[in-house]
């Protein structure tokens, strides 16, 4: 039995899109936001069902919107008014909430969240108990991933990876080949590109 449904008078138009608002048509529990999803519950949107997968926990909230060939499956949420377009995919336990943006080839996943005004695009990756919120943003072939974080107006792109308990914020930008790991912080104005390594061990 499909776990929602697409409500054909519920709709809106983004781009040329429509979007249906969805229906849940069974009970499920949503244990990460302690709420449960009830039977003819009203969701966020979507273009098609193959935007949130019809088995697992994965929910659409709100004024969330899933579209394009964007896919949300496994344990995944989208909620507020967050969008998730493009091809990206939200899976495992991760989150998309606030006013944030995935898109593109982005992959956000595991227990990873992104949230806030953030961004994360282009063929980025966000996973593990990474978080990526406020106006930061992760985006060309950038990854995120451990227990980092990135936030305030900073950016990670290109190739750079933020990883173990590394904080990237402020006006920070992280960028070419450039690693930080460890418990490196990384704030204010700083520049980290080309090849270099940014570590703390302490």
């Amino acid at each position: 039995m499909n776990k929602y449904e697409m409500l054909q008078d519920d709709k809106i138009k983004i781009g040329g899109r429509i979007l249906y608002r969805i229906k849940a048509l069974k009970d499920f529990k949503d244990d990460e936001l302690y709420q449960d999803v009830k039977a003819g519950d009203l969701g966020g949107y979507v273009e098609k069902e193959k935007n949130l997968s019809q088995e697992g926990n994965c929910w659409v909230y709100g004024n969330a919107r899933v579209y394009g060939d964007a896919r949300v499956f496994g344990s995944a949420y989208v909620f507020d008014n967050a969008r998730v377009y493009g091809n990206a995919y939200v899976f495992d336990n991760a989150r998309v909430y606030g006013d944030a943006y995935v898109f593109d080839n982005a992959r956000v996943y595991g227990d990873a969240q992104v949230y806030s005004d953030a961004c994360v695009c282009d063929n980025a990756s966000v996973y593990g108990n990474a978080q990526v919120y406020s106006d930061a943003r992760v985006y060309g072939n950038a990854q995120v991933y451990g227990d980092a974080c990135v936030c305030d107006n900073a950016s990670v792109c290109d190739n750079a990876c933020v990883f173990d308990n590394a904080r990237v914020y402020g006006d920070a930008c992280v960028f070419d080949n450039a690693r930080v790991y460890g418990n490196a912080q990384v704030y204010g104005d700083a520049r980290v590109f080309g090849s270099a390594y940014v570590f703390d061990e302490a």
